[in-house]
């Protein structure tokens, strides 16, 4: 903050410490790094952008610029060892970007459904374009094995669809009137951690050894791997919500 007034850099600790009450609650066993690293550094942009004005779509349009020249430079990029650790910090201020957008929202009093239908449609966006950009720099050359380029195009479907049912179980919910949990016990906490590999944020550091193909693949693929299994068992885990839900509905229906 060198070179601005302190009336400037007041104001902008107001509106950061004015998110500790207005930000969101946290979900039960929410990834950790998206609970501990991520909000926390969307925290200080909102409150810096906040400050400036801006409004909660113009920073998420800004995630998506940030977003889209990561997943440019890992299709497009010269395959080199610098490029690896660029594509990340792109990704990484892209994602918390994508955070301040809503404490952005809070800070100016709530968000809208037009911005948030935004915010998903990035999302939904950016989460296959990730992995097809992989397949394309897969293609233009670190590796012979053309049944290695199966890999991306899996994780694409693995990724969307994890996506999707999350966010169809919230809508389901919550027109079920089904509140979300916010917890911060040490069960939650512990699971917090075990969904590290599953957390968008933690996948984007895979990318800081993207010039190094031989390191790359090998934890991109276990990456695949984690994720393929996270979701086969989550949706076992959603349909059997989605029931309990359809049960209790059923009760309050016949009460």
């Amino acid at each position: 903050m060198t070179g601005t007034d302190p009336s400037t850099r007041r104001s902008i600790a107001a509106s950061y410490r004015a998110l500790g009450s207005a930000r969101k609650g946290v979900a039960a066993g929410a990834p950790a790094y998206s609970v501990f690293v991520n909000r926390p550094l969307g925290r200080v942009f909102a409150a810096i952008l906040h400050r400036f004005g801006w409004a909660p779509n113009a920073v998420t349009a800004l995630s998506a610029l940030f977003t889209a020249a990561g997943i440019g430079l890992i299709a497009a990029g010269p395959l080199q060892p610098w490029v690896g650790p660029v594509v990340w910090v792109l990704l990484a201020i892209g994602y918390a970007l994508d955070s301040a957008d809503g404490q952005v929202a809070r800070l100016r009093g709530g968000g809208s459904l037009s911005g948030e239908w935004l915010d998903h449609v990035i999302d939904a966006t950016k989460i296959p374009a990730i992995h097809l950009a992989v397949l394309v720099y897969l293609w233009r050359g670190p590796v012979d094995d053309a049944a290695v380029l199966l890999v991306p195009l899996v994780y694409s479907v693995v990724a969307s669809t994890t996506f999707f049912a999350m966010i169809l179980n919230d809508q389901l919910k919550r027109s079920a009137g089904v509140a979300e949990a916010v917890s911060a016990s040490g069960a939650s906490t512990l699971r917090s951690l075990v969904l590290l590999p599953t957390d968008y944020g933690v996948f984007c550091a895979v990318f800081i050894v993207l010039g190094a193909p031989v390191l790359f693949l090998p934890v991109y693929i276990l990456f695949f791997v984690v994720n393929a299994l996270f979701l086969v068992l989550a949706l076992v885990r959603w349909f059997r919500m989605m029931g309990a839900v359809d049960a209790k509905r059923s009760e309050s229906n016949h009460a």
